[in-house]
Protein backbone atom coordinates (compact mmCIF):
# COMPACT_ATOMS: atom_id res chain seq x y z
CA UNK A 1 0.00 0.00 0.00
CA UNK A 2 1.08 3.48 -0.68
CA UNK A 3 0.43 6.69 0.28
CA UNK A 4 -0.36 7.93 -2.36
CA UNK A 5 -3.20 5.48 -3.32
CA UNK A 6 -7.02 6.05 -3.02
CA UNK A 7 -7.02 3.00 -0.71
CA UNK A 8 -5.08 4.92 1.74
CA UNK A 9 -6.27 8.13 1.78
CA UNK A 10 -10.17 7.54 1.75
CA UNK A 11 -10.19 3.83 3.75
CA UNK A 12 -7.19 2.48 5.14
CA UNK A 13 -6.01 6.23 7.17
CA UNK A 14 -9.62 7.36 8.10
CA UNK A 15 -9.98 4.23 9.86
CA UNK A 16 -6.96 3.77 11.67
CA UNK A 17 -7.68 7.38 12.19
CA UNK A 18 -11.05 6.79 14.15
CA UNK A 19 -9.64 3.54 16.24
CA UNK A 20 -6.61 5.23 17.03
CA UNK A 21 -8.72 8.38 18.65
CA UNK A 22 -11.95 6.28 20.00
CA UNK A 23 -9.15 3.98 21.78
CA UNK A 24 -8.23 3.97 25.47
CA UNK A 25 -4.12 5.26 26.00
CA UNK A 26 -3.21 2.27 26.95
CA UNK A 27 -4.25 0.15 23.40
CA UNK A 28 -2.93 3.24 21.21
CA UNK A 29 0.18 1.50 20.59
CA UNK A 30 -0.75 -2.04 19.67
CA UNK A 31 -3.70 0.01 17.50
CA UNK A 32 -1.04 1.55 15.58
CA UNK A 33 1.24 -1.84 15.46
CA UNK A 34 -1.53 -3.81 13.96
CA UNK A 35 -2.12 -0.72 11.66
CA UNK A 36 1.04 -0.95 10.66
CA UNK A 37 1.77 -4.60 9.55
CA UNK A 38 -1.49 -5.26 7.55
CA UNK A 39 0.22 -1.55 5.88
CA UNK A 40 2.99 -3.77 5.27
CA UNK A 41 1.39 -6.87 4.87
CA UNK A 42 -1.24 -5.45 1.76
CA UNK A 43 1.47 -5.80 -0.85
CA UNK A 44 4.21 -8.32 0.92
CA UNK A 45 2.29 -10.44 3.37
CA UNK A 46 5.15 -13.26 3.48
CA UNK A 47 8.01 -10.69 4.27
CA UNK A 48 5.78 -9.86 7.43
CA UNK A 49 7.55 -12.87 8.75
CA UNK A 50 10.93 -11.18 8.35
CA UNK A 51 10.90 -7.96 9.73
CA UNK A 52 8.97 -9.78 12.83
CA UNK A 53 12.17 -11.79 12.92
CA UNK A 54 14.33 -9.03 12.85
CA UNK A 55 12.49 -7.57 15.48
CA UNK A 56 12.52 -10.44 17.81
CA UNK A 57 16.48 -10.63 17.02
CA UNK A 58 16.88 -6.77 18.64
CA UNK A 59 14.49 -7.38 20.66
CA UNK A 60 16.49 -9.89 23.13
CA UNK A 61 19.31 -8.98 22.20
CA UNK A 62 18.85 -5.70 23.39
CA UNK A 63 17.39 -6.94 26.72
CA UNK A 64 20.85 -9.51 26.62
CA UNK A 65 23.42 -6.58 26.31
CA UNK A 66 21.68 -4.12 28.74
CA UNK A 67 22.22 -6.90 31.38
CA UNK A 68 25.35 -7.35 30.52
CA UNK A 69 27.99 -5.97 32.98
CA UNK A 70 31.34 -6.40 30.83
CA UNK A 71 32.06 -4.30 28.14
CA UNK A 72 33.52 -7.52 26.10
CA UNK A 73 30.19 -9.19 26.76
CA UNK A 74 28.21 -6.72 25.52
CA UNK A 75 30.45 -5.98 22.68
CA UNK A 76 30.16 -9.85 21.82
CA UNK A 77 26.20 -9.49 22.08
CA UNK A 78 26.43 -6.07 19.70
CA UNK A 79 28.51 -7.87 16.70
CA UNK A 80 26.83 -10.39 17.06
CA UNK A 81 23.02 -8.13 16.33
CA UNK A 82 24.78 -6.05 13.67
CA UNK A 83 25.92 -9.10 11.82
CA UNK A 84 22.65 -11.09 12.06
CA UNK A 85 20.92 -7.33 10.72
CA UNK A 86 22.99 -7.70 8.20
CA UNK A 87 23.12 -10.54 6.71
CA UNK A 88 19.04 -10.79 6.66
CA UNK A 89 19.81 -7.51 4.75
CA UNK A 90 22.30 -8.99 2.61
CA UNK A 91 21.01 -12.01 1.71
CA UNK A 92 17.61 -10.06 0.08
CA UNK A 93 19.64 -7.33 -1.21
CA UNK A 94 23.20 -8.42 -2.14
CA UNK A 95 23.47 -12.17 -2.36
CA UNK A 96 22.93 -11.83 -6.08
CA UNK A 97 25.22 -9.70 -6.56
CA UNK A 98 28.59 -11.28 -5.04
CA UNK A 99 27.48 -14.36 -6.71
CA UNK A 100 27.55 -12.68 -9.63
CA UNK A 101 30.63 -11.21 -8.65
CA UNK A 102 31.88 -14.92 -7.85
CA UNK A 103 31.36 -15.81 -10.87
CA UNK A 104 32.99 -13.74 -12.97
CA UNK A 105 36.44 -14.46 -11.41
CA UNK A 106 36.13 -17.63 -11.22
CA UNK A 107 34.16 -18.78 -14.77
CA UNK A 108 31.86 -20.72 -13.13
CA UNK A 109 28.39 -20.90 -13.59
CA UNK A 110 26.50 -20.92 -10.18
CA UNK A 111 22.73 -21.76 -10.41
CA UNK A 112 20.67 -19.00 -8.34
CA UNK A 113 17.37 -17.78 -8.29
CA UNK A 114 16.77 -14.00 -8.13
CA UNK A 115 14.93 -13.40 -4.24
CA UNK A 116 12.56 -10.20 -4.75
CA UNK A 117 13.86 -7.59 -2.72
CA UNK A 118 11.28 -7.20 0.48
CA UNK A 119 10.23 -3.08 0.43
CA UNK A 120 11.85 -0.88 3.14
CA UNK A 121 14.17 -3.54 4.42
CA UNK A 122 16.97 -1.36 4.57
CA UNK A 123 14.99 1.59 6.20
CA UNK A 124 13.83 -0.81 9.25
CA UNK A 125 17.13 -2.76 9.00
CA UNK A 126 19.12 0.31 9.96
CA UNK A 127 16.13 1.52 12.26
CA UNK A 128 16.98 -1.84 14.18
CA UNK A 129 21.09 -1.50 14.21
CA UNK A 130 20.89 2.14 15.34
CA UNK A 131 18.99 1.12 18.15
CA UNK A 132 20.95 -2.02 19.01
CA UNK A 133 24.09 0.50 18.98
CA UNK A 134 22.57 2.91 21.11
CA UNK A 135 21.87 0.27 23.86
CA UNK A 136 25.49 -0.48 23.47
CA UNK A 137 26.74 2.78 24.28
CA UNK A 138 24.31 3.35 27.20
CA UNK A 139 22.09 6.02 25.48
CA UNK A 140 18.77 4.30 26.11
CA UNK A 141 17.88 1.53 27.71
CA UNK A 142 16.78 -1.71 26.26
CA UNK A 143 13.24 -2.00 25.20
CA UNK A 144 11.64 -4.19 27.36
CA UNK A 145 7.84 -4.09 25.52
CA UNK A 146 8.28 -6.40 22.47
CA UNK A 147 5.14 -4.04 21.24
CA UNK A 148 7.22 -0.92 21.80
CA UNK A 149 9.88 -1.70 19.86
CA UNK A 150 7.74 -3.69 17.31
CA UNK A 151 6.00 -0.22 17.57
CA UNK A 152 9.52 1.88 16.57
CA UNK A 153 10.66 -0.51 13.84
CA UNK A 154 7.17 -0.95 11.95
CA UNK A 155 5.71 2.53 12.21
CA UNK A 156 3.80 2.80 8.74
CA UNK A 157 4.10 6.47 8.41
CA UNK A 158 7.79 5.77 7.89
CA UNK A 159 7.98 1.89 7.86
CA UNK A 160 9.00 1.69 3.76
CA UNK A 161 10.82 4.56 3.05
CA UNK A 162 11.78 6.60 5.88
CA UNK A 163 12.88 9.12 7.48
CA UNK A 164 15.28 6.22 9.84
CA UNK A 165 14.16 7.23 12.64
CA UNK A 166 16.59 7.14 15.82
CA UNK A 167 15.16 5.38 18.84
CA UNK A 168 16.34 7.77 20.98
CA UNK A 169 14.41 10.82 19.57
CA UNK A 170 11.00 8.83 19.86
CA UNK A 171 11.71 6.99 23.53
CA UNK A 172 9.60 9.49 25.18
CA UNK A 173 6.91 9.42 22.68
CA UNK A 174 6.06 5.39 22.34
CA UNK A 175 5.85 5.72 26.43
CA UNK A 176 3.59 8.81 26.60
CA UNK A 177 2.61 11.30 24.08
CA UNK A 178 -0.60 13.86 23.14
CA UNK A 179 -1.78 15.18 20.39
CA UNK A 180 -3.01 18.61 19.99
CA UNK A 181 -5.36 20.53 18.13
CA UNK A 182 -2.30 22.25 16.76
CA UNK A 183 -0.98 19.19 15.90
CA UNK A 184 -3.86 17.47 13.80
CA UNK A 185 -3.82 20.69 12.12
CA UNK A 186 0.10 21.05 11.20
CA UNK A 187 0.14 17.21 10.44
CA UNK A 188 -2.41 17.57 8.16
CA UNK A 189 -1.30 19.84 6.09
CA UNK A 190 2.32 18.61 5.92
CA UNK A 191 1.07 15.52 4.84
CA UNK A 192 -1.03 17.22 2.07
CA UNK A 193 2.02 19.07 0.96
CA UNK A 194 4.00 15.97 0.40
CA UNK A 195 1.47 14.36 -1.38
CA UNK A 196 0.69 17.34 -3.71
CA UNK A 197 5.25 16.95 -4.37
CA UNK A 198 4.41 13.20 -4.89
CA UNK A 199 1.34 13.52 -7.47
CA UNK A 200 1.11 16.68 -8.53
CA UNK A 201 5.30 17.12 -9.53
CA UNK A 202 7.21 14.39 -9.48
CA UNK A 203 4.58 12.07 -10.97
CA UNK A 204 5.03 14.23 -14.20
CA UNK A 205 8.58 14.60 -13.89
CA UNK A 206 9.01 11.01 -13.79
CA UNK A 207 6.73 10.39 -16.78
CA UNK A 208 9.65 12.46 -18.64
CA UNK A 209 12.27 10.98 -17.13
CA UNK A 210 11.55 7.20 -17.98
CA UNK A 211 10.42 8.13 -21.61
CA UNK A 212 13.48 9.75 -21.74
CA UNK A 213 15.80 7.60 -19.66
CA UNK A 214 14.46 4.65 -22.33
CA UNK A 215 15.56 6.26 -25.46
CA UNK A 216 19.55 4.68 -26.36
CA UNK A 217 22.08 7.20 -26.02
CA UNK A 218 23.45 6.89 -29.50
CA UNK A 219 19.58 8.57 -30.18
CA UNK A 220 19.18 11.35 -27.60
CA UNK A 221 20.21 14.61 -28.50
CA UNK A 222 21.90 17.39 -26.74
CA UNK A 223 18.37 18.81 -25.35
CA UNK A 224 16.38 16.12 -24.79
CA UNK A 225 19.04 14.68 -22.27
CA UNK A 226 19.06 17.45 -20.50
CA UNK A 227 15.57 17.80 -20.01
CA UNK A 228 16.01 13.92 -19.46
CA UNK A 229 17.90 14.57 -16.24
CA UNK A 230 16.84 17.77 -15.11
CA UNK A 231 13.75 15.81 -15.10
CA UNK A 232 14.95 13.03 -13.29
CA UNK A 233 16.65 15.67 -10.36
CA UNK A 234 13.31 16.91 -9.51
CA UNK A 235 11.46 13.57 -9.82
CA UNK A 236 13.74 12.33 -6.90
CA UNK A 237 13.72 15.38 -4.91
CA UNK A 238 9.97 15.92 -4.97
CA UNK A 239 8.98 12.19 -5.08
CA UNK A 240 11.33 11.49 -1.77
CA UNK A 241 10.94 14.67 -0.02
CA UNK A 242 7.12 14.46 -0.72
CA UNK A 243 7.26 10.88 0.84
CA UNK A 244 9.30 12.41 3.70
CA UNK A 245 6.97 14.81 4.35
CA UNK A 246 4.01 12.86 4.21
CA UNK A 247 5.54 10.65 7.15
CA UNK A 248 6.25 13.48 9.35
CA UNK A 249 2.78 14.89 8.79
CA UNK A 250 1.03 11.24 9.59
CA UNK A 251 3.67 11.50 12.38
CA UNK A 252 2.68 14.46 13.89
CA UNK A 253 -1.29 13.23 14.02
CA UNK A 254 -0.23 10.17 16.20
CA UNK A 255 1.94 12.37 18.38
CA UNK A 256 5.39 11.62 17.52
CA UNK A 257 7.62 14.44 16.38
CA UNK A 258 10.07 12.97 13.43
CA UNK A 259 12.96 15.11 12.47
CA UNK A 260 13.43 16.85 9.23
CA UNK A 261 15.06 14.70 6.29
CA UNK A 262 15.41 17.77 3.77
CA UNK A 263 16.22 21.22 3.55
CA UNK A 264 15.96 22.60 -0.16
CA UNK A 265 19.01 20.54 -1.25
CA UNK A 266 19.12 22.66 -4.60
CA UNK A 267 19.65 25.94 -2.95
CA UNK A 268 23.03 24.47 -1.59
CA UNK A 269 26.72 26.07 -2.42
CA UNK A 270 28.59 23.44 -2.19
CA UNK A 271 28.41 19.61 -2.70
CA UNK A 272 29.04 19.00 1.24
CA UNK A 273 26.11 21.29 1.85
CA UNK A 274 24.25 19.90 -0.61
CA UNK A 275 24.22 16.56 1.21
CA UNK A 276 23.70 18.13 4.57
CA UNK A 277 20.29 19.00 2.95
CA UNK A 278 19.35 16.11 1.50
CA UNK A 279 18.05 12.88 3.18
CA UNK A 280 19.53 14.01 6.58
CA UNK A 281 18.55 10.90 8.62
CA UNK A 282 20.74 8.65 6.38
CA UNK A 283 23.37 11.33 6.40
CA UNK A 284 23.49 11.55 9.82
CA UNK A 285 23.36 7.22 10.46
CA UNK A 286 26.23 6.99 8.40
CA UNK A 287 28.00 10.22 10.29
CA UNK A 288 27.08 8.64 13.78
CA UNK A 289 27.56 5.03 12.76
CA UNK A 290 30.44 4.86 10.87
CA UNK A 291 32.23 7.71 10.14
CA UNK A 292 33.18 8.64 13.67
CA UNK A 293 33.98 5.38 14.84
CA UNK A 294 36.35 4.93 11.97
CA UNK A 295 37.85 8.36 13.62
CA UNK A 296 35.91 10.64 11.49
CA UNK A 297 38.39 13.43 10.51
CA UNK A 298 40.11 13.04 14.17
CA UNK A 299 42.78 10.92 12.81
CA UNK A 300 46.54 11.00 13.48
CA UNK A 301 47.17 11.82 9.52
CA UNK A 302 45.25 13.79 6.88
CA UNK A 303 45.28 10.92 4.51
CA UNK A 304 42.55 8.62 6.82
CA UNK A 305 39.99 11.72 6.87
CA UNK A 306 39.72 11.68 3.05
CA UNK A 307 39.95 7.44 3.50
CA UNK A 308 36.63 7.38 5.83
CA UNK A 309 35.12 9.64 3.88
CA UNK A 310 35.81 7.34 1.03
CA UNK A 311 34.61 4.45 2.92
CA UNK A 312 31.90 6.46 4.14
CA UNK A 313 30.36 7.50 0.68
CA UNK A 314 30.74 4.33 -1.41
CA UNK A 315 29.01 2.35 1.74
CA UNK A 316 26.37 4.76 1.24
CA UNK A 317 26.42 4.13 -2.52
CA UNK A 318 25.93 0.25 -1.54
CA UNK A 319 22.97 1.08 0.57
CA UNK A 320 20.59 2.14 -2.41
CA UNK A 321 21.58 -0.88 -4.73
CA UNK A 322 23.79 -3.74 -5.38
CA UNK A 323 25.18 -2.52 -8.50
CA UNK A 324 28.60 -1.13 -9.24
CA UNK A 325 26.47 1.84 -10.45
CA UNK A 326 25.74 2.97 -6.75
CA UNK A 327 29.00 2.05 -5.79
CA UNK A 328 30.04 4.38 -8.48
CA UNK A 329 27.80 7.17 -7.27
CA UNK A 330 28.80 6.91 -3.81
CA UNK A 331 32.65 6.82 -4.65
CA UNK A 332 31.92 10.22 -7.18
CA UNK A 333 30.72 12.27 -4.50
CA UNK A 334 33.30 10.74 -1.41
CA UNK A 335 36.31 12.25 -3.52
CA UNK A 336 33.83 15.79 -4.18
CA UNK A 337 33.39 16.48 -0.80
CA UNK A 338 37.24 14.98 0.04
CA UNK A 339 38.40 17.52 -3.04
CA UNK A 340 36.13 20.46 -0.86
CA UNK A 341 37.52 19.60 2.55
CA UNK A 342 41.22 19.48 0.96
CA UNK A 343 41.36 23.13 -1.03
CA UNK A 344 37.86 23.45 -2.92
CA UNK A 345 35.25 25.17 -0.16
CA UNK A 346 38.15 28.00 0.34
CA UNK A 347 38.19 28.54 -3.97
CA UNK A 348 34.20 28.10 -3.47
CA UNK A 349 34.17 31.00 -1.21
CA UNK A 350 35.86 33.51 -3.46
CA UNK A 351 33.53 33.40 -6.00
CA UNK A 352 29.94 34.51 -6.41
CA UNK A 353 26.98 32.64 -4.89
CA UNK A 354 25.27 32.02 -8.51
CA UNK A 355 28.41 30.30 -9.69
CA UNK A 356 28.96 28.04 -6.67
CA UNK A 357 24.87 27.38 -6.94
CA UNK A 358 25.42 26.59 -10.68
CA UNK A 359 29.02 24.24 -9.81
CA UNK A 360 26.71 21.95 -7.00
CA UNK A 361 23.50 21.72 -9.93
CA UNK A 362 26.42 20.94 -12.76
CA UNK A 363 27.78 18.34 -10.35
CA UNK A 364 24.98 16.26 -8.96
CA UNK A 365 22.93 16.22 -11.75
CA UNK A 366 26.00 14.16 -13.35
CA UNK A 367 26.23 12.13 -10.35
CA UNK A 368 22.39 11.25 -10.67
CA UNK A 369 22.57 9.75 -14.44
CA UNK A 370 24.90 7.31 -12.69
CA UNK A 371 22.24 7.11 -9.91
CA UNK A 372 19.59 6.58 -12.92
CA UNK A 373 21.60 4.59 -15.51
CA UNK A 374 21.13 0.86 -15.34
CA UNK A 375 24.75 0.17 -16.67
CA UNK A 376 27.92 2.46 -17.20
CA UNK A 377 27.90 2.27 -20.46
CA UNK A 378 24.14 4.08 -20.69
CA UNK A 379 25.56 6.22 -18.30
CA UNK A 380 28.37 7.36 -20.50
CA UNK A 381 26.47 7.60 -23.40
CA UNK A 382 24.02 9.64 -21.74
CA UNK A 383 26.63 12.06 -20.74
CA UNK A 384 27.84 11.89 -24.04
CA UNK A 385 24.87 13.27 -25.33
CA UNK A 386 24.50 15.94 -22.97
CA UNK A 387 27.92 17.49 -23.33
CA UNK A 388 28.06 17.53 -27.27
CA UNK A 389 30.12 14.24 -28.02
CA UNK A 390 27.47 12.45 -29.94
CA UNK A 391 26.32 13.08 -33.76
CA UNK A 392 22.82 13.51 -32.66
CA UNK A 393 20.99 17.12 -33.44
CA UNK A 394 21.34 19.34 -30.85
CA UNK A 395 17.34 19.26 -30.65
CA UNK A 396 14.97 17.67 -32.42
CA UNK A 397 10.43 18.01 -32.66
CA UNK A 398 10.04 15.72 -29.58
CA UNK A 399 12.33 17.98 -27.13
CA UNK A 400 10.60 20.95 -28.01
CA UNK A 401 7.04 18.68 -27.23
CA UNK A 402 8.21 17.89 -23.75
CA UNK A 403 8.98 21.99 -23.14
CA UNK A 404 5.78 22.78 -24.38
CA UNK A 405 3.80 19.59 -22.58
CA UNK A 406 5.49 19.88 -19.24
CA UNK A 407 6.75 23.46 -19.01
CA UNK A 408 3.84 24.39 -16.48
CA UNK A 409 5.30 21.30 -14.30
CA UNK A 410 9.08 22.59 -14.83
CA UNK A 411 7.84 25.85 -13.40
CA UNK A 412 6.29 24.64 -10.59
CA UNK A 413 8.92 22.52 -9.73
CA UNK A 414 11.56 24.79 -9.70
CA UNK A 415 9.85 27.60 -7.48
CA UNK A 416 8.92 25.02 -5.00
CA UNK A 417 12.35 23.15 -5.08
CA UNK A 418 13.47 26.90 -3.47
CA UNK A 419 12.10 28.21 0.01
CA UNK A 420 9.57 30.60 -1.41
CA UNK A 421 6.81 28.77 0.07
CA UNK A 422 8.05 28.78 3.60
CA UNK A 423 9.60 32.01 3.68
CA UNK A 424 5.54 33.09 2.76
CA UNK A 425 4.34 30.62 5.73
CA UNK A 426 6.51 32.15 7.87
CA UNK A 427 5.22 35.89 6.97
CA UNK A 428 1.99 35.44 7.07
CA UNK A 429 1.91 33.02 10.67
CA UNK A 430 4.33 35.94 12.26
CA UNK A 431 1.62 38.47 10.55
CA UNK A 432 -1.49 36.37 12.09
CA UNK A 433 0.31 36.74 15.79
CA UNK A 434 0.40 40.10 15.67
CA UNK A 435 -3.06 41.42 13.94
CA UNK A 436 -6.27 39.36 14.75
CA UNK A 437 -8.17 40.81 11.81
CA UNK A 438 -5.44 39.26 9.71
CA UNK A 439 -5.60 35.97 11.67
CA UNK A 440 -9.14 35.02 10.69
CA UNK A 441 -8.72 35.52 6.98
CA UNK A 442 -5.42 33.64 6.77
CA UNK A 443 -6.89 30.34 8.37
CA UNK A 444 -10.00 30.55 6.42
CA UNK A 445 -7.90 30.96 3.20
CA UNK A 446 -5.40 28.09 4.33
CA UNK A 447 -8.57 25.79 4.77
CA UNK A 448 -9.63 26.77 1.27
CA UNK A 449 -6.40 25.95 -0.35
CA UNK A 450 -5.70 22.50 1.09
CA UNK A 451 -9.18 21.19 0.98
CA UNK A 452 -8.87 22.40 -3.08
CA UNK A 453 -5.58 20.63 -3.26
CA UNK A 454 -6.65 17.47 -1.68
CA UNK A 455 -9.44 17.60 -4.33
CA UNK A 456 -7.10 18.28 -7.37
CA UNK A 457 -4.83 15.36 -6.03
CA UNK A 458 -7.77 13.03 -5.82
CA UNK A 459 -8.88 13.36 -9.79
CA UNK A 460 -5.02 13.32 -10.77
CA UNK A 461 -5.01 9.51 -8.71
CA UNK A 462 -8.59 8.57 -10.39
CA UNK A 463 -7.01 8.70 -13.68
CA UNK A 464 -3.31 7.88 -12.09
CA UNK A 465 -1.74 4.27 -12.23
CA UNK A 466 0.41 2.87 -10.26
CA UNK A 467 2.99 5.49 -9.05
CA UNK A 468 4.93 3.99 -6.57
CA UNK A 469 7.71 5.97 -4.80
CA UNK A 470 11.33 5.52 -5.96
CA UNK A 471 12.85 4.98 -3.04
CA UNK A 472 10.72 1.83 -2.35
CA UNK A 473 13.33 -0.13 -4.24
CA UNK A 474 16.41 0.68 -1.97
Amino acid sequence: MVFSSLLFLYVFLPIVIILYFISPKVLRNSILLIASLLFYAWGEPKYVVLMLISIFINYVFGIVMDKAQQKSKRLTFLWITVILNLAILGYYKYAGFFIDIFADLTGKEIEWEAVPLPIGISFYTFQAISYIIDVYRKEVPAQRSLIDLSLFITLFPQLVAGPIVRYQTVNEEIKKRFTSSSDLMIGTRRFIQGLGKKVLIANPMGEVADQIFAISGGDLTTGTAWIGIIAYSLQIYFDFSGYSDMAIGLARIFGFKFEENFNYPYIAQSVSEFWRRWHISLSSWFRDYVYFPLGGSRVSHEWKVYRNLLVVWTLTGFWHGASWTFMAWGFYFGILISLEKKFLLKWLNKIPRVFRHIYVLFIVMIGWVFFRADNFSYAFDYLKAMFFMTDAATFDYNTLLYMKDYSIYFIAAFILSMPIYIMYQKWSESKAEKSIAFAAPLRIWQTVFYIALILVITMYLVNATHNPFIYFRF
